[in-house]
């Protein structure tokens, strides 16, 4: 799977942009991405700080382990 070229970090920050007013074409158009593009990560991320988007990971990096040990037993 193709890993984003935007950190979390940079995520959050351009939906914090977004919330606060800005215009999301404006957005989309500093950080050179579509505005379809734009909505995908604004789904997942949206309405997150850094420590929720931290905990998100961990938690998803522990599920995967979890299905990996299931697959195997």
């Amino acid at each position: 799977m193709r890993t984003s070229r935007f950190a979390e970090a940079q995520i959050i920050g351009m939906i914090k942009e977004q919330e606060t007013g800005m215009a999301t074409a404006e957005v989309c158009r500093r950080h050179g991405l579509s505005s379809a593009t734009f909505c995908k990560p604004k789904a997942k991320y949206g309405g997150m700080d850094m420590s929720d988007a931290r905990r998100l990971k961990a938690l998803e990096g522990d599920n995967g382990r979890l299905k990996r040990l299931l697959a195997d037993a």
